[in-house]
């Protein structure tokens, strides 16, 4: 297998797991929020936290790395429109993920308290959910942009 295959490989696989990751996160989150549990809520979000840091916050460095390498190794021109698109998309699902996280890990601990208080989810709870929702939608619509643009390489013209 030639680096670049082996690059383009590592890169799929790494974008792979932060949409797969991603989606998957917010799937359970939601459904865990929808049943009202403080003691569900804070396992799915205790479990949410973990695979984000393990799998969602390795893909995020592995994947300006590999692309990087991708762009040196294909001899691609690094001011390509797709290229710097694909870069500012990729800045902006940053933007929306790293407040989510300390959100998730925030959530957490509120559920893990009203379990132990035995009292419902305080309002910081409701609050940091809708928040938390909201930023889903502009990372996820990032991600899949990024996407498209790695699969069709249109032709960008940025000045």
């Amino acid at each position: 297998m030639t680096t670049y295959l082996l690059l383009k490989y590592l890169h799929v696989i790494g974008a792979t797991v932060l949409l797969g990751t991603g989606a998957g996160i917010a799937f359970f989150m939601l459904m865990a929020h929808r049943g009202g549990e403080p003691s569900v809520i804070a396992g799915v979000a205790r479990i949410v936290v973990i695979a984000d840091f393990l799998f969602t916050a390795t893909a995020v460095i592995a994947q300006p790395v590999t692309g990087l390498l991708l762009v040196r190794a294909a001899g691609y021109d690094w001011t390509d429109g797709w290229i710097l698109a694909s870069i500012a998309l990729y800045l902006v699902t940053g933007a929306f993920w790293l407040p989510v996280v300390w959100m998730q890990a925030r959530m957490h601990r509120l559920a893990r308290q009203a379990v132990a208080r035995g009292t419902p989810l305080p309002s910081e709870y409701h609050r940091l959910f809708r928040w938390w929702f909201a930023f889903g939608f502009p990372a996820f619509a990032a991600v899949l942009a990024i996407f498209w643009l790695m699969i069709a390489r249109p032709e960008i013209a940025l000045w």
